[in-house]
């Protein structure tokens, strides 16, 4: 049977390359097809929600391949439930590498959460506690799951509204041991990091201290809703004067990471988002010099 931990060397690592560095890139989106097709915005490379390409054939697929054979990609995925206690689910995982066999994605990334229970999707990025226990099974996991795609995966810290209080040590703690010991990378998202921390009351700093300079290969840049005492990670807005400054203080600490703008509601024009995919770049350019391939 697939997922056996076997194939996953005692340091972890599946694939001892890091991912390359791609630039700065956008979330592809349906609305904003036919922009991309018909012209050349000035945009590095694209990621995609592996859902929603993971049903052969149709239209959406027609237009990944175009687009693949124009910009790098990378796969994006909300349903790999890499937390989850319930059996591992291989159809799923079977679709998800048919997908990437035919797209080539510079890697594939998910969620460090659990989405469902007894089989029902329930749409959403669930936190888990952060004990020794939990550890150890999510490395099992990550490790089936690697050995089964034949590759090294890219994990991503969610936004959080609730804390467990079994909980033995830090998100970024946790982070941290799992990349190490899965031999997975991780991806870094800013908005999150700032949404969680405002919502529990610790400095985000200090996660970025936490994380393993090394590991980090992706950073997501998005909005969120502001509901004066808590911070609901929506999407559905430009990122935020306070998102921009983590990301700076980030560069400073991770160094080059191939970054992207991330919108997933309120979708406006293309050219709006090119805005935000530009100030990456400009930002990067000017905290990371004299890095002159920036």
């Amino acid at each position: 049977m697939p997922g056996s931990s076997a194939a996953v060397p005692a340091d972890g690592a599946v694939n001892p390359a890091k991912p390359p560095f791609l630039g700065f890139g956008l979330g592809l989106r349906a609305q904003h097809y036919d922009e991309i097709l018909n012209g050349h915005p000035p945009i590095d490379w694209f990621e995609v929600i592996s859902e929603n390409y993971m049903l052969p054939g149709g239209q959406p697929l027609r237009v990944l391949d175009r687009i693949r054979e124009r910009y790098p990609v990378v796969m994006h995925g909300v349903s790999l439930s890499i937390a989850s206690t319930a059996p591992p689910n291989f159809e799923y995982l079977g679709e998800l590498k048919d997908l990437a066999r035919r797209v080539e994605p510079k890697w594939i990334s998910d969620h460090l959460c659990w989405t469902g229970v007894h089989g029902k999707n329930l749409h959403d990025l669930l936190p888990i506690p952060y004990t020794s226990e939990s550890l150890d099974h999510v490395v099992s996991r990550v490790q089936l799951v690697q050995d089964y795609l034949g590759r090294a995966i890219v994990l991503e810290n969610v936004s959080t509204y609730v804390q467990f209080n079994n909980s033995e040590m830090t998100e970024w703690e946790f982070l941290s041991e799992l990349s190490r010991r899965s031999g997975c990378w991780l991806l870094f998202d800013v908005n999150n990091v700032y949404v969680s921390a405002f919502n529990h009351g610790y400095d985000p700093h200090m996660f970025l201290e936490g994380i393993p300079a090394d590991r980090v290969v992706q950073f997501h840049m998005a909005g969120h809703s502001h509901m004066g005492t808590h911070i609901i990670d929506t999407h559905d807005h430009p990122v935020c004067d306070d998102v921009w400054d983590l990301y700076v203080a980030a560069l400073k600490r991770f160094g080059r990471v191939s970054t992207m703008i991330e919108r997933d509601d309120n979708i406006p024009p293309l050219d709006e988002l090119i805005v935000e995919v530009i100030r990456t770049r400009e930002i990067a350019g000017r905290v990371l010099q004299p890095a002159k391939d920036v």
